[in-house]
């Protein structure tokens, strides 16, 4: 069983983020972001985020009457197609829960400084909306399944809220879910231990489309 640790705000001991065997999690950082000896982990490269992201948990009350959630993250270059930083094609799809219809939510996210934090906004008919979300914590689990766990921040039209992600679409093993959990708590930061307790969890179809 793979074990979990939390690293509060002031911790300045470095811990690998991707260690198959444990990981770190950090609080959310203030806006703008200031890279500080406080968070001695790195944030995941583009290529660990590129690609299908199967989302298992959240608090968000918009995914309570949703399934099969997915997010594609596919990595933009600006300019050169070396230029850094480079931003992200964020497609969200997913379905009712007593419809096949996919449905499907599309934007751009731009890097913040530190690497850990993203500015979202909306294409087509969203491109009104924006939020900022960034990332608390990822890795491998025992079985070499990548997790991440994001939040995203409080906008006019949504609350504040956690997401889990799994790299496979089988989802996350109970342990890494509890593991997590315990691990927001952890942190002593009130808003996010507060999400980690309301996490529910996302209903994902045997054989849905876009299985990978």
């Amino acid at each position: 069983m793979a074990a979990f640790t939390a690293e509060p705000a002031s911790s300045t001991e470095p811990v690998p983020a991707t260690s198959q065997h444990a990981f770190t999690l950090r609080p959310p950082s203030t806006k703008p972001f200031h890279t500080s000896s406080a968070y001695p982990t790195s944030p995941p490269s583009i290529e660990w985020l590129d690609g299908t992201w199967h989302v298992t948990h959240s608090t968000l009350p918009m995914w309570t009457k949703a399934r099969n959630v997915q997010i594609k993250y596919t990595p933009i270059a600006q300019g050169s197609a070396n230029a850094s930083p480079v931003s992200l094609d964020d497609l969200v799809t997913y379905q009712g829960l007593d419809s096949d219809k996919i449905k499907s939510l599309h934007g751009l996210g731009k890097p913040e400084e530190g690497g850990w934090a993203w500015h979202w906004r909306g294409k087509g008919w969203l491109m009104i909306a924006s939020s900022r979300w960034e990332v608390l914590g990822y890795g491998e689990d025992d079985s070499k399944n990548k997790w991440v766990v994001t939040y995203f921040a409080k906008t006019m039209f949504t609350p504040a809220g956690v997401d889990l992600y799994s790299r496979d679409p089988g989802g996350l093993a109970k342990e890494t879910v509890e593991g997590i959990k315990k691990g927001l708590v952890g942190l002593g930061h009130e808003e996010v231990g507060k999400l980690a307790n309301e996490l529910f969890e996302i209903k994902m179809d045997k054989g849905r489309v876009g299985k990978e």
